[in-house]
């Protein structure tokens, strides 16, 4: 029960998620000057807006707290409220927000596999979750493996609203300790990060008067079509494309920007994705942004493994084809990892299928392969597969199913936060809410 008058403890004796998000932005300062003091991030990543900024500072968060946990099962010691007389608590499984669980849980298990490390094996670690290369050679494969979990729970971190708000004054508060003046002078560097607009959705039903339902489709392996699918005649069901004609008549000819055809094809994939997808559809009433990221994830998984030609080409909706050097400079980055994400698919089915006859061979039990395991973790989020009592070895010591989907996430992150992406969440939003079973 919780104490009387406590506010921060609800009747079940889960701590406030208030109360848990003030503890954990104020770790975050913490984490951030303590990263630039061992030259890990500095002034200038601090104050720019790349996208990874959003993943790489909440992962170094999460590894320090783990260096700090002295508890079994771990947990995380909180800083007293703002009433003096209120105890200290410790966040654990047994109080943690609902909302939060599957994250500490993925939390918890890697803190002993942290804490066991040599220190130099620990600063490696740190190195890694910031994209440095290790300084001890040759690296151990775990690092992978816990770099790639931190981050898979940053990722899901930075998708919250109450996170994005707050964010640019942590990255200030970094960049402030050691300038002169406490960076109160003319001269100040500033944090450039700005959140995206947030989505609020519309209090009518819109309607769509040429909308046409998606056609039925037999059930499908979680496992995304084969990269070897590629060719230009291969675009989105005509179901799917058509649920955007009435709202953009003019959608991605071969005069279109690039934005737009990158643009226009994912949202068409997304529809797709939404009615193979029964917990998104479930989830866009409950959670929309955090539904419109894992589609869009999902979906840029999806068209890099069946849209993209062995020379980096995009094949866009209704065939339009888009090639790298007809991309502006500024999105050219983001096509190199489009391609990238749709190579590393082929080889990572490749070699799973290999290593499944092998197994087959040897009559040994055959895992999920990665690809499916990286959908699972698109679709439900981190922390989802780990079952209350531990890990039951659920992954590989390199954690290469979890780093692959990050990869998908962080190249999500930076494509929703395009003002060209912004400009039409809205409208894509309400279409996404008629596809699909219910």
């Amino acid at each position: 029960m919780a104490p009387p008058g406590s506010r921060l403890v609800d009747s079940d004796g889960r701590l406030d998620e208030e109360y848990v998000q003030d503890a954990f932005h104020s770790y975050l300062k913490s984490s951030l000057t303590q990263a630039r003091a061992e030259h890990l991030l500095d002034v200038e990543i601090l104050s720019g807006a790349e996208g990874d900024l959003m993943i790489t500072g909440p992962a170094l968060c999460l590894y320090f707290a783990a260096l700090r946990s002295t508890t079994n099962p771990p947990s995380v010691p909180l800083p007293r409220s703002n009433n003096p007389s209120a105890p200290r608590h410790n966040l654990s499984l047994t109080n943690c927000p609902v909302v939060f669980i599957p994250f500490l849980r993925l939390w918890s298990e890697c803190v002993p596999a942290i804490q066991n490390l040599k220190s130099e094996y620990q600063h490696d670690l740190a190195r890694v979750i910031c994209g440095l290369d290790p300084l001890t050679q040759p690296a151990l494969p775990v690092l992978g493996r816990l770099a790639a979990d931190l981050r898979a729970i940053s990722i899901e971190i930075s998708q919250r609203r109450s996170f994005q708000d707050r964010y640019a004054n942590d990255l200030q508060a970094a960049i402030d300790v050691g300038e002169p003046g406490g960076g109160s002078g003319s001269l100040r560097v500033k944090a450039s990060f700005v959140p995206p607009p947030m989505y609020t959705p519309s209090p009518t039903t819109p309607t769509f008067p040429e909308k046409v339902p998606p056609s039925p489709q037999p059930p499908r392996s979680p496992r995304l079509l084969p990269p070897s699918a590629y060719s230009p005649s291969h675009t989105p069901s005509a179901s799917a494309s058509s649920l955007f004609l009435p709202r953009t008549p003019t959608i991605a000819t071969s005069a279109s920007p690039a934005i737009e055809i990158i643009r226009e094809t994912l949202y068409a994939a997304l529809a797709d994705v939404l009615a193979s997808t029964p917990s998104l559809k479930r989830l866009l009433k409950s959670d929309p942004p955090r539904a419109y990221f894992g589609s869009v994830a999902l979906a840029i998984l999806s068209v890099a493994s069946t849209m993209v030609t062995a020379d980096g080409a995009v094949i866009g909706v209704r065939g339009v084809p888009l090639t790298l050097a007809e991309c502006p400079a500024p999105l050219r980055p983001l096509m190199r990892e489009f391609a990238a994400i749709g190579r590393d698919a082929a080889q990572i089915e490749e070699e799973d299928t290999i290593e499944a006859i092998r197994l087959v061979q040897e009559d040994s039990e055959v895992p999920a392969p990665r690809l499916e395991r990286a959908r699972l973790l698109l679709e439900r989020g981190a922390g989802h597969d780990i079952p209350e009592g531990g890990d039951n070895g659920r992954r590989s010591t390199e954690g290469r199913a979890v780093a692959f989907a990050n990869r998908v996430n962080s190249l999500a992150l930076a494509m929703t936060r395009l003002p060209q992406f912004r400009e039409r969440q809205n409208d894509v939003f309400k279409v996404l809410a008629s596809v699909g079973p219910s």
